[in-house]
C-alpha cells in the first residue's frame, strides 16, 4: 500500500488492518520511532486501540524499535481482552532483551495459567533458552512435557532447543531426546556433536556422530566442523583431524575464518606445528583470533623464539593485541625468566586498559612471581578490588615458588575468610608451601581443610598429601594416605616409591614396583626416576643397575637423559668413578651428559680424590652451569684436598669474578613441634658451638663406620 504521510494520516485510516501494515512498514524506515508514535496518535484518535489485533501490532512494534516500556504500557493498559497473540509479544519482548529476564518469565507464568493460552515457537525456545540459562531443570521439564500435550513437541527448532537444554544437564536424556527425533536438521547433530566434544570421556563419542552425520547426507556447517575439531584437540586425534581438515577443503568450508582458526588450535595441541604453520598462512584475511590461536600454539609448544617473531609480525600487520594476546606474551616472560620484559607487557596492559581484567592480572601477578619479583606481583594483588579463586591460588604458589611458604600459608588464610572457596588447584598450591616449610603441624592442619572440602579422596591431591608428608619426613603418613586413595594412577605409586627412596627406605621402594604392576599400571619414566633415585641415595649399586636394565632394554620405559644422569649418579656415588665416565662417553646420539651428571661425576673425583677425571669432569660442569655455584665450589674443594691450594684459589676467584651468588645448603630438622633450620657455615646459631660440637661427631662415627 502506498502511504504519503502527512499531519491528516489519521483521516485516512479507516481499516484496522491498514493499521497494521503500516506499523509493519515504519519497522524499516530509518525514523521507525517518530512515524510510529504518530500512528499511535491517530489510532488513539480514532479508536482503533479496541481492536486487540491493532493494539498488538503496536505493542510489536515498540518492542521491536526497543522501546520495551511503551510496549509495557500498551499491554498494562491498552488491551483488556489479552489473547495469546498479546502474551506472546511481551513474553518474547522481555526474553529476547534479556535471557535471564525475571518479569518475561513471570509473563510466562501469567499467560500459562489464563485460559486459552498457546505459546508460540519462538515463545518456547526463549523460554527453554532462559531455564537452560539459570539451570532450571525442572522448570524446564515442565515446559517440554507441556510441548508435548500441547502437540508441537516434533516441531525441529524447539527441539533443537530442548537438546541444548539436556546437555547442560543430562547428556543421556539429551542422547534420548535425539534418538526420537524424526527430522534432525545440521543444528540438531550440532548441539549433540559440541556437547559430547566438551567432555574429555565422550569426545569419540562426538567424533561418531560427526561421521554419522556426513553419512546420512546431512550438509554441514562450519559450525559443525568447528564443534568436531573441538573434540579432535582434546583426544589428541589428529589423525581423525587431518581427515577433517581434508573435509573441509573438499566441501569448501574454509571460508568462515573461524574453521581454520580450529584448525590451528588442533594442530597445536597435537604438537604438529608445521601443520599449524601451513593452515595459518593459508588464511586470506587473518583476525585477532587467528594470531592470537597460533601465537598460544608457539607458546605451548615451547618455540619462544619464533612466538616473538610472530608478535613483531602481528604488530606489523596493525593488529591490534587483546588481553589473550598479552597473556601469551607472560607466559613468554615466564618461559625467558625475563623480569624487564614483564614491565614492559605490565605498560602495554596500562595503555590498553586491561588492568581490571581477571585473566591478564591473574596472569602479570604470575609472570612477576615466576621472574622472582613477588613485591610486584603482590602489589598487583593488593590492588585488586576482586579476587576469584585463581587470583588467591596464583598468589600462594607466587610466594611458594620464591621460597616464601609463610607467606603463601598467610594469604591462604586471608583467603579462608573470603566468600571464595578453594579448589583443588588452591588445595595443590598450599599443600606445596606445607611442603616447603616441613612444618608438620601446618601440614596436618592442610590435609585436614582438604579433608572438609571433600578434595583429599582426588587422586591429585591425595597423591599432593602423600607427597608433602614424605617431604615433611613423615613415611608412615604418607604410607596412610596412599593407602586410602580409593583411585590410584602411576603418578600416585611412583610418588609413594620416591617418598620411600628420599627418606631412606631404597628396598621398600624398589618391591612397591611389583605391587604397582600387579595392580595392571605400568611404570613411566618419572617411576623410573624414582626408583633408581632411590637406589642412588641407598648405595643399592647392582640393583640399579639390574632396574635399569630391566626397564630400559625390556622397553617397559624409554630412556631419556634424566635417566642415565641418575645411573651415572648411583655409579658416581658408589665410588665406581671409571664406569660413570665410561657410560658418559657411550650415550648414543642425541643424548649428551648435562650438569648434573657432571656435577655428580665431580662430586665424586673430589669424595675419591680421582684428580684426572675431575679435570676432565670440571670444564663441562662450567660450561653447561656458569652461573651455578655448585660447580665451583666441588672443584674448589676437590683441590684443596689434594693440596693444589692455587687452584682451589683460583676456583673461588673465577667465581668471585664472575658474580656467581653461592647459595649456601641448609637442613630443615623437626624438633618441638616446629621446623628448625640449620644453615652451612652459619656460626649465628644460637646453639652453634653445641651443634659444631654434635657435627663433629657424627663425622668421626661415620669414618669409623667407612673404617669397619
Amino acid at each position: 500500500m502506498r502511504v504519503k504521510w502527512s499531519g491528516s494520516i489519521g483521516r485516512r485510516l479507516r481499516e484496522s488492518q491498514d493499521v497494521v501494515r503500516l506499523l509493519r512498514a515504519c519497522l524499516n524506515l530509518s525514523s521507525s520511532t517518530r512515524n510510529g508514535e504518530s500512528i499511535h496518535a491517530s489510532v488513539v484518535k480514532q479508536g482503533f486501540l479496541a481492536f486487540t489485533s491493532v493494539a498488538n501490532s503496536m505493542m510489536n512494534f515498540y518492542a521491536k524499535s526497543g522501546d520495551l516500556g511503551s510496549a509495557l504500557l500498551v499491554f498494562n493498559y491498552c488491551i483488556p481482552n489479552k489473547d495469546s497473540v498479546s502474551w506472546n509479544v511481551i513474553i518474547h519482548a522481555h526474553l529476547h532483551r534479556s535471557v535471564a529476564s525475571p518479569r518475561g518469565l513471570c509473563f510466562f507464568t501469567q499467560a500459562w495459567a489464563a485460559s486459552g493460552f498457546q505459546p508460540n515457537i519462538s515463545t518456547l525456545v526463549l523460554v527453554i533458552q532462559t531455564y537452560r540459562y539459570l539451570r532450571a531443570f525442572e522448570a524446564g521439564r515442565t515446559v517440554h512435557a507441556s510441548t508435548i500435550r500441547a502437540g508441537c513437541s516434533t516441531v525441529t527448532s524447539l527441539q533443537n532447543s530442548l537438546l541444548r537444554f539436556y546437555a547442560e544437564f543430562q547428556m543421556q536424556l539429551a542422547h534420548n531426546l535425539f534418538d526420537e527425533m524424526t527430522d534432525r536438521d545440521v543444528i540438531s547433530w550440532t548441539v549433540m556433536v559440541a556437547a559430547y566434544a566438551q567432555t574429555h570421556e565422550e569426545t569419540l563419542v562426538a567424533l561418531e556422530l560427526f561421521r554419522r552425520m556426513v553419512d546420512s547426507g546431512i550438509k554441514s556447517d562450519g559450525q559443525s566442523v568447528v564443534s568436531v575439531l573441538k573434540a579432535c584437540s582434546k583426544s589428541k586425534a589428529v589423525r581423525m583431524g587431518e581427515s577433517i581438515h581434508g573435509f573441509v577443503i573438499s566441501r569448501a568450508l574454509g571460508y568462515d575464518v573461524f574453521v581454520p582458526n580450529s584448525l590451528i588450535d588442533l594442530y597445536s595441541k597435537c604438537n604438529h606445528m608445521d601443520s599449524s604453520l601451513r593452515v595459518f598462512r593459508e588464511i586470506p584475511e587473518k583476525n585477532v583470533v587467528s594470531w592470537n590461536t597460533f601465537l598460544s600454539g608457539l607458546v605451548q609448544n615451547e618455540m619462544h623464539s619464533e612466538a616473538l617473531t610472530l608478535f613483531d609480525s602481528m604488530r606489523k600487520a596493525g593488529v591490534e593485541s587483546d588481553e589473550v594476546t598479552l597473556v601469551n606474551l607472560l607466559q613468554l616472560c615466564k618461559s625467558f625468566l625475563d623480569p624487564d620484559q614483564s614491565k614492559l607487557i605490565h605498560s602495554r596492559i596500562l595503555r590498553r586498559g586491561f588492568e581490571l581484567n581477571q585473566l591478564v592480572t591473574n596472569s602479570l601477578i604470575d609472570a612477576y612471581a615466576s621472574c622472582n619479583l613477588i613485591t610486584h606481583a603482590w602489589n598487583q594483588f593488593s590492588n585488586l578490588k576482586t579476587r576469584d579463586a585463581v587470583t588467591w591460588s596464583t598468589m600462594i604458589a607466587g610466594f611458594t615458588h620464591c621460597g616464601m611458604p609463610d607467606e603463601a600459608i598467610a594469604v591462604f588464610r586471608e583467603m579462608s575468610h573470603t566468600t571464595e572457596p578453594p579448589n583443588a588447584v588452591t588445595m595443590l598450591n598450599l599443600l606445596e608451601a606445607c611442603s616447603l616449610s616441613a612444618d608438620m603441624k601446618r601440614s596436618r592442619c592442610a590435609h585436614g581443610i582438604a579433608i572438609r572440602r571433600g578434595l583429599a579422596s582426588d587422586v591429585v591431591v591425595g597423591t599432593a598429601i602423600l607427597d608433602m608428608y614424605s617431604k615433611c619426613g613423615s613415611i608412615g603418613s604418607s604410607r596412610k594416605v596412599f593407602d586410602l586413595i580409593p583411585h590410584k594412577n602411576v603418578v600416585t605409586w611412583s610418588a609413594i616409591i620416591a617418598a620411600y627412596g628420599m627418606n631412606g627406605f631404597p628396598n621398600e621402594a624398589l618391591a612397591l614396583l611389583a605391587e604397582m604392576k600387579a595392580c595392571g599400571l605400568r611404570p613411566n619414566q618419572v617411576t623410573a626416576l624414582s626408583l633408581l633415585s632411590a637406589c642412588s641415595h641407598g648405595g643399592l649399586v647392582e640393583e640399579g643397575i639390574s632396574l635399569f636394565e630391566e626397564l630400559i632394554w625390556d622397553h617397559e620405559v624409554e630412556p631419556c637423559l634424566e635417566h642415565y644422569s641418575c645411573l651415572i649418579d648411583l655409579l658416581a656415588r658408589a665410588g665406581k668413578v671409571d664406569s660413570a665416565m665410561n657410560l658418559i662417553r657411550k650415550l648414543h646420539d642425541g643424548l649428551k651428559a648435562g650438569a648434573s651428571a657432571w656435577g655428580a661425576l665431580l662430586s665424586a673425583c673430589r669424595n675419591y680424590e680421582n684428580y684426572e677425571f675431575g679435570a676432565s669432569a670440571l670444564p663441562q660442569v662450567l660450561e653447561l652451569e656458569p652461573s651455578g655455584s655448585a660447580g665451583y665450589l666441588l672443584a674448589s674443594n676437590m683441590y684443596a684436598s689434594g693440596h693444589s691450594w692455587v687452584d682451589a684459589t683460583k676456583m673461588r676467584m673465577l667465581a668471585k669474578e664472575g658474580s656467581v651468588k653461592v647459595i649456601a645448603g641448609y637442613s630443615l630438622v623437626y624438633a618441638n613441634g616446629k621446623a628448625c633450620k640449620f644453615l652451612a657455615g652459619d656460626k649465628h646459631h644460637s646453639l652453634s658451638d653445641e651443634l659444631q660440637f654434635t657435627i663433629q661427631q657424627l663425622h668421626s662415627y661415620m669414618k669409623m663406620d667407612v673404617a669397619c
